[in-house]
């Protein structure tokens, strides 16, 4: 049996949260080339653990070739295709199924988007739309998106920061199409979401 030193995990921890976290919050920009050693310096550890930290973000899509991931619109095009199909899939399923005590929470997260902080309206919006995915009951589906949304974080941040026109009435609407349990329509605004979505994010690329 392999005997694991609790320090060399705790340093690969601290190396992974950290670069994970420089890259999240825009600190380390789209493009980037990562230097091991300015990070292992930075952050405190050897470059042992940085290199770990670096192969598993890269496993996640945040980072590609040693640099911070830089999607070009093709890439927010095509995977933008894909989430909007889950979501959508998501939504009609979460007006199918959606318990009180979720739907509950769902209104709770919304009133919590509608005021506050950059950060704090961006982990609601995160919640939101974790939420209703969390509904298509659908591993699969769920892990694909879980690598795609770690991207698109950085620009649903951006969309929030430069105050995308009508992203609350928006959630507003699709929740109000889940209470309803109308599928269709929870489907269908929620297509519509993701596509402005896009649009926005599309004209904002440049700033990566």
């Amino acid at each position: 049996m392999q005997v694991v030193n609790p320090s060399t995990t705790n340093a690969y921890r601290l190396a992974y949260e950290s670069i994970r976290n420089l890259i999240l919050s825009g600190e380390l920009i789209g493009g980037i080339k990562l230097v091991e050693e300015r990070l292992a310096e930075k952050i405190g550890v050897s470059r042992t653990p940085i290199r770990e930290a670096i192969r598993h973000l890269e496993q996640e899509g945040l980072i590609k070739n040693k640099r911070v991931y830089k999607p070009t619109k093709e890439d927010l095009i095509y995977s933008s295709e894909l989430i909007t199909l889950i979501e959508s899939h998501a939504a009609k399923k979460a007006a199918e199924n959606m318990t009180k005590e979720k739907l509950s929470q769902l209104k709770q997260i919304l009133k919590e988007s509608k005021n506050g902080s950059i950060d704090e309206i961006v982990s609601a919006n995160k919640k939101f739309h974790e939420l209703i995915l969390a509904e298509c009951n659908n591993p699969v589906m769920l892990e694909e998106i879980q690598k795609l949304n770690t991207v698109f974080y950085l620009y649903r941040r951006l969309l929030i920061k430069n105050k995308r026109p009508l992203l609350y009435e928006e959630h507003e609407e699709i929740y109000q199409a889940i209470a309803s349990k109308n599928g269709e329509s929870a489907s269908e605004l929620m297509r519509k979401h993701l596509e402005m979505d896009l649009k926005y994010m599309l004209r904002y690329s440049s700033i990566f």
